[in-house]
């Protein structure tokens, strides 16, 4: 299977710049395996759309301010003397870090850019000297360890001070005040993503009460997303790629409400790719059932993958070429979700993060 089975034309205007005014006034096609077809309605109309009994399954993770602006300092103690001719452009030399996973407490990977200069050992600045990283390690395509240090306080405060929100680079505008609210769901609450889950962008306070109104439950994961979820496929051959692992838990009380809806016969919906590949790689891992922990899943999920869990995805649109939509292919049928694609052009759909999504039963 090729990767570029999974191209698609997207005309750039359509592409979800800033998110919309209100979260829940986005558009959403309802696709029908079944019946190969698409409709296209309101996201508010999310609870007439679904039944009583079904089972929404939301990942609570929250997005940090993972992008870290900054100049390199020199190398361990050996800080780059004013005196060098070459310091002064040296010292103003912009890099960015982008925080991408925590290993403990002050220890992290993260992508450095530029980075190809870049050497073990060598200190990274940020903000008036607030916070710095020390290179300790390389890895592939810009990816290094760094070990953080503040000047005062916590690590996690320091980015939370000076850190800026992780706007994927489809989104051509600097990240604004506003992004650290909207560039987040409604219902996160755990520290620890790079990119939000963002099929649960368009949920409301509004909208669950009229979800629990209609009799569907709802419950919780956690999955941090991370490389592997924005990874792009460097490969031809769709079978050659390797997903980054990503940390997630679940919870005894989420376990219990997935293996009872799925004992019942009720229908489990994922909303988004994260809450689906989560999920998948529990019930893989312990004999069918859901069980409660933590893990890592680098589970790849793409056409000919048997879904065991879940009955109906909630997702926004993807890029061309990237593993969600091979996931989301694998769940419609490549076919038919390539069509839903264009259908979606074809209407004027708003695509990506800030965008509208699909339902798709």
């Amino acid at each position: 299977m090729q990767v570029s089975d999974f191209d698609y034309v997207l005309p750039p205007e359509l592409i979800a710049q800033r998110p919309l005014e209100e979260r829940d006034a986005s558009r959403m096609m309802l696709v029908s395996r079944a019946a190969r077809t698409f409709e296209d309605h309101a996201f508010r109309e999310l609870a007439q759309l679904l039944a009583p009994g079904d089972l929404l399954v939301f990942n609570n993770t929250k997005v940090f301010p993972a992008r870290l602006l900054g100049r390199r300092h020199g190398v361990g103690s050996q800080k780059i003397s004013p005196h060098n001719p070459a310091a002064k452009e040296f010292l103003s030399a912009e890099m960015e870090l982008f925080l991408t996973r925590r290993e403990s407490e002050d220890v992290w990977w993260g992508l450095v850019h530029p980075g190809r200069k870049v050497r073990i050992g060598e200190v990274l600045t940020f903000g008036d000297g607030e916070l710095e990283a020390e290179v300790m390690a390389r890895g592939e395509f810009g990816l290094r360890q760094v070990r953080l240090r503040a000047r005062a306080g916590s690590v996690d405060g320091a980015i939370d001070c000076l850190g800026h929100v992780p706007l994927p680079p489809y989104i051509h505008r600097a990240d604004e005040p506003h992004d650290r609210e909207t560039y987040q769901t409604v219902y996160a609450k755990v520290r620890g993503a790079i990119a939000a889950p963002t099929a649960g962008f368009h949920f409301t306070e509004r909208v669950l009460e009229q979800l629990h109104a209609r009799g569907v439950q709802t419950c919780e994961i956690t999955l941090h997303v991370g490389l592997g979820t924005f990874q792009p496929v460097r490969v031809e051959r769709v079978e050659d790629h390797r997903m980054e692992s990503e940390r997630y838990d679940i919870s005894e009380a989420t376990a219990n409400a997935i293996n009872r809806a799925l004992d019942e016969g009720r229908r489990v919906v994922g909303v988004g790719t994260t809450s689906v590949r989560t999920l998948e790689t529990s019930v893989r891992r312990h004999g069918g059932r859901v069980v409660p922990g933590r893990g890592e899943s680098d589970m790849f999920i793409y056409p000919g993958f048997e879904f065991r869990v879940v009955g109906a995805l909630l997702t926004n649109f993807h890029l061309p070429k990237s593993t969600l939509l091979m996931l989301v292919s694998a769940f419609a049928g490549r076919e038919l979700a390539l069509a839903a694609y264009r259908h979606a052009v074809q209407e004027q759909y708003r695509f990506y993060s800030y965008g509208d999504c699909m339902l798709i039963v």
